[in-house]
């Protein structure tokens, strides 16, 4: 889903973790004395300062906590995912987590075809059925409502804009990317209505089959003329969604001259990503360390379950970054009312759409 990094071994079945499976002496009361969770990244790899990583330190923070030693692999291209979900599976692993929802369909083959094994997926219903329940007993799906983090971040973006618009677009229509194109532009479309004013949204306008997408989760050279184009037609707040995207936006920002200013996804860009400060406006959060942390730890106390972990504003498992260095550039009144928006969505006389909602 995103672009590789140089260092990675080729062929893509790197294990990275190695030595003792396990390390003596679990220290959480009722663990698994054997318990082994290990991972697999999707085409992004683990250093993507999105959510292969942020789901790779969630593996690590619970691992820790066990004492045990995870064991994690590195997808190049999508024809690694069943061959690297295979590998795991013949280290004898307890919980196979993959990393977003270009491994799907791998990952339901490999959980059926060995039923004694815990999988979870982050970013992906498991659900190839469409009857809005994991397929299977042993696959767990990770899921966010971003939508509501991006709700708050079109009634900012639209709050900031000085030119009157704003836009978004993805790297492929997946219900996990547009999701976050709803809500923000259902955030603009409250901040329009409670200001009688009329910002207007490029890139989408609410039909996914009409919407600006790259077609890829790369950071290239249509994903950086995608980024120009909207700046050329007077959007000065971008929101790309789709991993390194954000990269070919930020390089279109620099290279325009144009005050543009961005907006992250997944994880706080200002921290994961800082050659972005000088831009970032805000990022919409995923709590995907904190939801695989849970996970891990869950499952080794013996405690899995398939149902769907959904990470909303009320459980802090969505949300939106600080302004950092905009703070002093957008209104002084506005994190007031976005403070009073997320209370009303989370009370629910907001309300957000969404798939998940």
């Amino acid at each position: 889903m995103r672009i590789a990094s140089s260092g990675r071994v080729l062929g893509g079945i790197a294990l990275i973790a190695t030595g003792a499976l396990v390390l003596a002496g679990c220290t959480t009361s009722g663990t698994k004395s054997a318990f082994l969770p290990c991972m697999v990244s999707d085409a992004g790899g683990f250093d993507d300062h999105s959510f292969n990583e942020l789901g790779y330190d969630g593996l690590v923070q619970a691992s820790d906590q066990l004492g045990v030693t995870p064991k994690k692999v590195q997808s190049d291209t999508e024809n690694d995912y069943a061959p690297n979900i295979d590998t795991l599976v013949a280290q004898k692993c307890d919980l196979i987590i993959t990393v977003g929802f270009n491994l799907s369909s791998a990952t339901l083959k490999a959980a059926k075809a060995n039923p004694g094994i815990d999988f979870a997926i982050i970013d992906d219903a498991a659900d190839a059925n469409f009857d809005g329940k994991p397929d299977l007993k042993n696959v767990k799906p990770i899921l966010f409502n971003t939508a509501e983090g991006a709700f708050l971040a079109g009634y900012t973006a639209a709050s900031y804009s000085k030119s009157g618009k704003v836009a978004t677009w993805g790297g492929m229509n997946f219900p996990t990317v547009t999701i976050f194109m709803d809500g923000f532009k259902q955030g603009i479309d409250y901040y329009n209505k409670q200001k009688n004013a009329s910002v207007k949204l490029l890139g989408y306008n609410g039909d996914p089959k009409t919407a600006t997408f790259t077609g890829g989760f790369e950071a290239n050279n249509v994903a950086k003329s995608t980024a120009s184009n909207f700046i050329d037609q007077g959007a000065d707040v971008l929101l790309p969604v789709g991993g390194p995207i954000y990269q070919s936006a930020l390089a279109a920002i620099k290279d325009s001259g144009e005050n543009v200013a961005l907006i992250g996804v997944d994880a706080d860009l200002f921290n994961t990503d800082p050659t972005t400060r000088d831009v970032l406006l805000t990022s919409i959060l995923k709590g995907i360390k904190s939801a695989t942390a849970d996970v891990v730890t869950s499952a080794a106390k013996g405690d899995y379950s398939n149902d769907p972990y959904i990470g909303t504003l009320a459980n802090d498992g969505v949300g939106m970054a600080p302004f950092h260095n905009f703070q002093s550039k957008v209104s002084p009144d506005l994190q007031g009312e976005l403070d009073v928006i997320k209370a009303g969505i989370i009370d629910g006389s907001i309300k957000v759409k969404s798939y998940l909602a």
